[in-house]
């Protein structure tokens, strides 16, 4: 799971830049472009793998100069763990591109894709190139929100806090008043380190009974996810289960929140209202809803514990004793919390 890269959310702060990139971004080999419909046709079956092979090859047969192809080898190669490709493909958009937006989105992409390398392998030696990168993105289009935002995250993994809060001081002031990503900048500003760790992507969503929910909002609280359908066999199988992690937990800092990945809304409701699912409860619209994408979710139930401070603790799919996990966690939430208090008191 690629909790690391926000670019999914972050996408909407700059759709003017991305829209003027080459609106023909295909192929233009005749084989090139018979072997990458085929890859498209491979995600449309979900065979990923298969796709990924069919847009490297595509881009070979296009003499490496395949926009399209190279950017999903850089998405689907980091999806793979290929890194070899993904980087490789990269690059090859970082010498393709032309004017100063193509020339930031390219510096971008690879220092994104370093930086979330450095992560996944745990290198640090890719750190100063991701933020080279970074920089000269910025460079080409000094308020490209992406990378500023990216740039503060590398600056943060260099332990340059200062310059990580400048970055996201400068993401703050150019970034919608509303947008999440603000929230989580702000949160960095005041905490660098969390920028180190693997945080739980931002969102906001209105449950069932009309209650806002955001993650960056629920700060001092524990976060149980909790990802399922009323089509899932195992997920019927786990819903005593949650209901019991509600019960049990009830008046301590722990948020449950159910995400359907239902596609039958009223199906989704009447189900909800028949088990007495009395937690807050969201309807994400399938696989392809915005929560379970920034969660990577693709098989259910599939759970995952946020801390206090919005870092991802645990992840499980299937139904899993997580009681224990949840019991610390909560632990050290209300032990925080007493903190504060008496650091109030104090001042």
């Amino acid at each position: 799971m690629t909790l690391a890269r926000i670019g999914l959310a972050l996408a909407c702060l700059i759709l003017p830049l991305l829209a003027q990139e080459k609106a023909d971004e295909g192929p233009t080999n005749e084989k090139a472009q018979k072997t990458y419909k085929e890859g498209l046709e491979y995600l449309h079956q979900r065979r990923v793998a298969s796709a990924f092979d069919a847009f490297k090859k595509a881009d070979k047969q296009d003499g490496g100069h395949c926009l399209a192809c190279q950017k999903k080898i850089v998405r689907y190669g980091e999806e793979l763990q290929d890194w070899k490709a993904a980087d490789s493909a990269a690059e090859e958009m970082v010498g393709e591109a032309q004017g100063s937006k193509e020339v930031a989105i390219a510096h971008y992409e690879l220092g994104e894709l370093l930086l979330d390398e450095s992560q996944a392998r745990h290198k640090d030696e890719f750190l100063p190139r991701a933020h080279d990168e970074l920089t000269k993105a910025l460079a080409a289009a000094p308020n490209f929100p992406l990378a500023v935002f990216a740039d503060g995250r590398a600056l943060a993994h260099l332990k340059q806090d200062d310059a990580a809060k400048a970055r996201f001081e400068q993401f703050v002031r150019i970034a919608p008043a509303d947008s999440l990503e603000r929230q989580r900048a702000l949160l960095y500003i005041n905490q660098p380190e969390l920028a180190r760790a693997l945080m739980a992507p931002p969102f906001a969503v209105t449950t069932l009974d009309g209650q806002r929910v955001s993650l960056d909002e629920l700060q001092g609280k524990v976060v149980l996810i909790d990802f399922w359908a009323t089509w899932c066999g195992p997920c019927r199988e786990a819903l005593p289960h949650v209901k019991e992690i509600t019960k049990k937990f009830a008046g301590q800092p722990l948020i449950v929140l159910s995400v359907s990945v239902d596609s039958d809304e009223n199906k989704w409701r009447e189900f909800v209202a028949k088990n007495e699912m009395t937690w807050p409860q969201y309807f994400d619209h399938g696989f392809n809803g915005s929560v379970a994408k920034s969660f990577d979710v693709h098989s259910i139930p599939h759970t995952f514990t946020i801390d206090a401070d919005g870092i991802l603790q645990d992840e499980h799919i299937g139904d899993a004793a997580i009681e224990g996990k949840l019991k610390k966690l909560i632990k050290r939430a209300q032990e925080k919390q007493e903190q504060k208090a008496q650091s109030r008191v104090v001042q």
